[in-house]
Parts: C-alpha cells; structure tokens; sequence
C-alpha cells in the first residue's frame, strides 16, 4: 500500500542531520507496516497530479497557519477535498489536521489561551489516554460537516477527528520524539513563552503511547484497502 506523505512544513536545517526533514519522520512513525511511501512537497507548491497517485494521504504539521493566505495552501485544501470526495483515505496531523478541517468546512484559528506545547494527555472516546507530544497555538475550533470528535483534552476540545471512513486526523505529533522536542524548543524558543517553553522541557520525561496512535493510523489506513478490496 502507497501513502502519499503531503509535506507542508520542514524540520529546522540544522536538525536534519540526526532527525531528518517531515518525510522521514513520518515514514519513521509508520516503520514495520508494509506501506511504501512517496513525499510531495506541497509548501512548495508541489502535489501530486491526481488524487489517486497514492492509496492514502498523511498531511504533515507546520509552522504556518492553515487561514494563512499562500496559493499552495489554497491548492492544498482543493486536492483534500477531491481526495475526500474520491475515498482516498486522509491522516491529518497538526497542521494537517486543521488544514483537512478547514478545507471541508470547519474553522481553525490561534486560540486565545496560547500555547500546548511538551507531553500531554489525551482522553480518547474508548476510555483510553494517550500521552502524545504538542506543540500548536492555532486549533480547531468549528467542527466541519461529517466530523466526529474522538479525543480532546483540557486544552483543546476537538484534538481528535473521524470522518468516518474517509479520513481522521489529530492535533498532537505522535512523530515526535521527547529528543526531537527538546531540539526543537532550542530552536524555536524565541517563539514561546518562557514559561510554555520550561514547562515542556520538564514535561519530556514521560512514558509516550505514540506508537498507539501510529498503530491506529496503519489499521486506519489498511482497513480501508480491505474495505474497497471486497
């Protein structure tokens, strides 16, 4: 099974040498599952010629806003939902979950009560927690049509999304590392309260249950491949 990796940030330069850029990460999360990977750089206007290309769609985080005004974010959210329409199943992650949402109806924007950003803890609608690494101000904060909300935590209300069949997608980054969080706090600390930023360096030391998350991500995508095989 081919998953289209849509990548619509970049991991700062000098961190790639040991963790690479948003492509190897993701293919990193989804290692031992059988898929075969292509990565589209979709902030450089790069995507794929038809919505078909690949069997499933990942669509990174990012540093920029999904309401930002870029042509290549436009011509994001048109590809997502012809893939929607089509049944081409889609995994949104950060970003990508807000950018999934606003494309199909739903609205995102910086909230007012800052940032999350470190190990935190995610109610999920079977009763488990997840314990999965943040770093997002902007969020969702309308449902588009078809949406379900299946995790949320105190901080953010819709951090978890089904749309049935054709898509889900999450706040949270389950392709970071505690390592990779740290480095990117060095790298971005400008950007953070000093107190967000203390509290997440002294949050990392936590047990995650990422590889959950990517568990249900490969079964999301596979159990569609058997879905349209019958």
């Amino acid at each position: 099974m081919k998953i289209g990796i849509l990548q619509t940030g970049r991991v700062p330069e000098h961190m790639q040498p040991e963790h690479g850029d948003y492509g190897d990460i993701y293919q990193n999360l989804l290692t031992g599952h059988g898929f075969e990977f292509e990565v589209f750089a979709a902030l450089d206007g790069v995507l794929p010629k038809s919505v078909n290309d690949a069997d499933g769609w990942i669509i990174t985080g990012s540093k920029f806003s999904a309401y930002g005004e870029y042509d290549w974010i436009t011509a994001l959210e048109e590809f997502l939902r012809q893939a929607y329409h089509a049944n081409v199943p889609i995994i949104g992650v950060c970003f990508g979950h807000q950018i999934l949402a606003q494309a199909l109806g739903g609205k995102v924007e910086k909230f007012s009560n800052g940032w999350s950003v470190g190990a935190t803890n995610y109610a999920m609608n079977d009763g488990r927690t997840d314990t999965v690494m943040a770093w997002h101000q902007d969020q969702v904060t309308k449902l588009p049509p078809g949406a379900t909300v299946t995790g949320s935590s105190d901080f953010c209300k819709y951090a978890m999304l089904s749309y049935g069949d054709k898509a889900l997608s999450i706040q949270a980054h389950p392709e970071f590392t505690p390592q990779f969080v740290s480095d990117l706090i060095g790298a971005r600390r400008d950007l953070l309260p000093e107190k967000i930023a203390d509290d997440a360096l002294e949050s990392l030391d936590v047990k995650l249950t990422s590889s959950k998350v990517a568990d249900q991500f490969a079964a999301f995508f596979l159990n569609h491949k058997r879905t349209i095989g019958r």
